[in-house]
């Protein structure tokens, strides 16, 4: 594949409602592969919730698209809120002042993805930066499933950590790690 200009927009709750077919469109081909193996009806669910998702105070997100405008890669979250479920569903607890959240101390990373042609090229880089810049959080928070190909090992490179393992979704759904990565200043990772 040529060599293409690659832009990657800014979003808000409302912008990413707007977008939400090319959202669909890159999370469907991306969920759809191994080990996800994410169905159409599972893909229709996930798009029911997010216009509820794109609500949330702090909402953002980052669609890339090629100079030509198609969608190639997504990335979106939201601060945590102190009614947040995601240090419920650990497997183990974690110390309370961890888990403690008020609506600005971390920012959960809900998706980032990439569609197949266009990895490698550094798009994912390129979301995680635009998504988290100047977002002003102590820390970033993310699940991932550990047969995700590289993604638990680009991840610790960019500065997150193990702190856990949670079944997101309940006690049927696959065990992924929880990552935690510490930010400093306007929302770049620790050198």
């Amino acid at each position: 594949m040529p060599r293409e200009t690659i832009g990657a927009e800014r979003l808000d709750g409302p912008g990413a409602l707007r977008a939400a077919g090319e959202f669909r469109l890159i999370y469907a081909e991306a969920f759809a592969e191994p080990p996800y193996d994410e169905t159409e009806d599972e893909v229709d669910a996930a798009f029911r919730r997010f216009p509820v998702l794109t609500r949330n105070p702090g909402f953002r997100a980052v669609l890339a698209r090629t100079g030509s405008g198609v969608p190639i890669g997504m990335a979106y979250g939201h601060p945590l809120g102190p009614d947040a479920v995601w240090w419920d569903e650990l497997t183990e607890p974690v110390p309370d002042d961890m888990r403690r959240e008020d609506g600005h101390r971390t920012f959960g990373l809900l998706e980032l993805a990439v569609r197949g042609p266009w990895r490698g090229r550094g798009v994912a880089r390129r979301l995680h930066t635009a998504l988290l810049d100047g977002i002003g959080v102590e820390r970033v928070l993310l699940n991932v499933n550990p047969a995700s190909g590289t993604a638990p090992a680009v991840y610790r490179k960019w500065g997150y950590r193990k702190v856990g393992e949670a079944r997101p979704g309940g006690a049927g759904a696959e065990l992924h790690h929880v990552m935690l990565s510490g930010r400093t200043g306007a929302g770049a990772p620790p050198a």
